[in-house]
């Protein structure tokens, strides 16, 4: 549990909020008190989710079957607004720890244990696809250990209605070593998600409890699918009894497996549930329920105020900057005054703090300079520095900012190197990069090792940031998420009723990722059909033509190759194709315009990236980079590296002395108004919130034009 944000709502539905359970891509889960005195698990759907009426069609419907299931092992819905404005749930409060960390404080289940786990879990499903769900991510942190048995929570209603624009990637495609082959294999094609896809997760939930470890592995998630799909599964120590149940429900044949129901009936009847209980397991459950008890009644709360934007910078000895009033604070750094005293030269500038008294406190900035992303690194390098000169330029400042560059060449493990050099220095606390994928996940292993945060821009990768990487701060959202700006746009732009997915197989892991995303939300509540091409093959042609044949008002390129992209939308413009086309953000670049010529003219492209000059909370940013780099573009980046750098300055001057574990306990606990967004995290995994930090952009006259914050942008 977490403290409330000074951001939260005091009261939901006339249940008051205690504390925070978790957060993730479709809203935040709350600890909240009914009128009548019971402890909830409130479930508060973003509300941007509500723009689309299939979504709450869809949610009211499920929740309504939600309702009738009463079973003992489900928690039950016990409330719920469909026509809220942000729509909410809540379920019965079961204060014990999920199997996950049971199994890793307690190690492996012994046979009996496992037994009762199983017939309890498999009843729970079976009632659960009796009444037309399908759970879609059974899994250790779903399910709940009490003192009769476990719970399964999460089931059916969050997973169904998770199909819409913008959706966490688990949320989509599952939880990798608990994804059913079918599913994996299915890249997007959609309708092969059902009961045996929740059976094959059961299986491998009894399976890590019975060993402590994944029958499929760790790692990769495309090595991981890999596995799950190709290999058979490592039942090494499960015991005798067990095995033979266990390898019908891993089954690469879902007609192969047993249904719930028939798993409950061969595991034989419940007895008193002594046998269910394993060493240590009273004890860890009553500790947790020691904490709600102990939970103070929290105070009432007046809303925070930010500073707003201006376009004429306040005279110097106005503090432009808000400070952190409580642990739930809001932290805001704006765009305007700092960036204004940048422009005038305010590096190590006068005020309080100037002279040599301040403890000094390197942000290091981790980019491809010279290789082939340099013009990402030096966008970033950009930015860097401008926001370390808006910091230093500051009277309450309480450090002195120095910032030290080193460049990776785009290299992985030159990025290992760095990251080791950088986490050496004990007067580095923050890390801004780097700024590929490939760089960012061989650099956050040192960078782990060091406890040194990392901040990065660029990197997309949806597995960069995990609860094994807490040092990681990914400031856009992962890859996947880009499928909103792309939904939106054959939504309310360019309507589609029937989108085509191109997906490039080339980078299969990405564009299999975004298929799926898009599959599963079809744009303006339609169909999708999927039309591969093979990588190495330049035919999309025939992908193209196979389109148009299923009358196809829409498409959307799945890939990341610029080049593969151009030849998309020649082969699009041949067949004189003119419904709209979408592609995401590492197509618009260069390579794409001068490749496809006068094809790519009308393309749409979902970033996580925007232009400064057309964001008002920006102005300041704008100001102080035309004064310092002239005419120069604003490359794509340097106003989010800025606020990267803004953010590591303003939790660092929350902290009595600088150092490297607080800081990161400090950026997690706390939102950041930056010049282009604000910053919200997810507790526990240091994910950034999605929905401010998409965009849409067009091409136009050969190059992009930005068009907005994609829940912004309409025909």
């Amino acid at each position: 549990m977490r403290a409330l944000k000074r951001t939260d709502p005091e009261a939901i539905g006339g249940h008051r909020l205690l504390a925070r359970l978790g957060a993730g891509g479709m809203g935040v889960v709350y600890l909240a008190r009914s009128e009548g005195g019971a402890l909830v698990a409130l479930k508060s759907i973003r509300p941007e989710y509500a723009a689309d009426p299939g979504f709450r069609a869809r949610f009211r419907r499920e929740v309504d079957v939600a309702r009738r299931l009463t079973g003992r092992w489900v928690v039950p819905v016990t409330a719920a607004d469909a026509d809220a404005r942000a729509p909410w749930l809540a379920t019965g409060f079961v204060s014990g720890p999920a199997l996950g960390e049971a199994v890793a404080e307690l190690g492996p289940f012994s046979y009996g244990t496992v037994r009762a786990l199983g017939v309890r879990l498999a009843r729970a499903l079976a009632e659960v696809h009796a009444a037309g769900l399908v759970h879609r991510d059974v899994k250790p942190g779903n399910v709940l250990l009490a003192l009769d048995g476990p719970r399964l929570i999460d089931f059916g209603i969050a997973r169904a209605a998770d199909a819409t624009a913008l959706t966490a990637t688990d949320a989509v495609i599952g939880t990798p070593g608990y994804l059913a082959p079918e599913q994996a294999r299915s890249r997007g094609a959609g309708g092969e998600v059902g009961p045996p896809s929740d059976v094959f997760a059961l299986g491998c939930v009894l399976a890590y409890a019975a060993t402590g470890h994944r029958p499929f592995g760790t790692g990769a998630a495309a090595a991981v699918l890999f596995r799950t799909v190709h290999e058979e599964p490592d039942l090494t120590g499960v015991p005798d009894g067990l095995r033979p149940m266990l390898e019908r429900c891993l089954a690469k044949d879902p007609a192969d497996r047993p249904t719930a129901a028939q798993l409950a009936a061969e595991w034989g009847p419940l007895t008193d549930g002594s046998e269910w209980l394993p060493p240590g397991l009273t004890a860890l459950i009553a500790e947790r329920a020691s904490r709600v008890l102990d939970l103070p009644e929290p105070e009432p709360r007046t809303p925070p105020t930010l500073v707003a934007d201006t376009d004429t910078p306040p005279p110097v000895g106005r503090r432009s900057f808000l400070t952190l009033a409580s642990a739930a604070g809001v932290v805001a750094v704006g765009g305007g005054t700092a960036a204004w005293f940048a422009a005038r030269g305010g590096g190590d500038g006068g005020g309080a703090g100037a002279a040599g008294d301040l403890p000094e406190c390197v942000i290091g900035l981790h980019g491809d300079l010279t290789g082939p992303g340099k013009a990402a690194g030096r966008a970033q390098e950009r930015g860097a520095r401008l926001a370390v000169a808006a910091y230093n330029a500051r009277r309450d400042r309480k450090v002195r900012l120095t910032l030290r560059v080193e460049d990776d060449r785009g290299d992985a493990e030159r990025a290992v190197k760095v990251a080791e050099e950088f986490g050496a220095d004990e007067k580095v606390y923050a890390v801004v990069g780097p700024t590929s994928d490939a760089t960012a996940l061989a650099a956050r292993v040192p960078y782990k090792k060091a406890q040194l945060p990392m901040l990065t821009v660029w990197a997309g990768d949806p597995y960069l940031y995990q609860n094994t990487y807490p040092i990681v701060f990914q400031l856009r959202p992962p890859r996947p998420s880009l499928g909103g700006p792309t939904n939106r746009f054959l939504t309310r732009v360019r309507r589609s009723a029937r989108t085509a997915v191109l997906d490039d197989l080339t980078d299969e892991p990405a564009s299999w990722q975004l298929a799926k995303v898009v599959s599963d939300t079809p744009p303006s509540g339609g169909t999708v059909s999927v039309h591969r091409v093979d990588a190495g093959s330049g035919a999309f042609g025939k992908a193209v033509a196979d389109a148009i044949g299923e009358r196809a008002q829409g498409l959307l390129f799945c890939g990341t190759s610029p080049r593969r992209a151009a030849l998309c939308a020649k082969a699009v413009r041949d067949a004189g194709f003119r419904g709209g086309c979408v592609a995401t953000q590492p197509v618009m670049v260069p390579e794409f315009f001068d490749e496809a010529g006068d094809a790519a003219e009308g393309w749409a492209f979902g970033t996580t990236l925007c232009d400064p000059e057309k964001l008002p909370g920006a102005k300041g940013f704008v100001t102080a980079y035309r004064a310092a780099y002239g005419a120069d573009p604003i490359g794509l980046g340097t106003a989010e590296s800025y606020d990267a750098v803004g953010l590591a300055a303003a939790g660092l001057g929350t902290l009595a002395a600088p150092e490297r574990g607080a800081l990161t306990t400090a950026l997690r606990a706390h939102s950041y108004k930056g010049a282009t967004r604000t910053y919200d995290f997810f507790p526990g995994n240091g994910s950034v919130t999605e929905t401010t930090g998409l965009y849409l952009w067009r091409a136009e006259d050969g190059k992009a034009r930005f068009l907005g914050r994609f829940m912004d942008v309409k025909a």
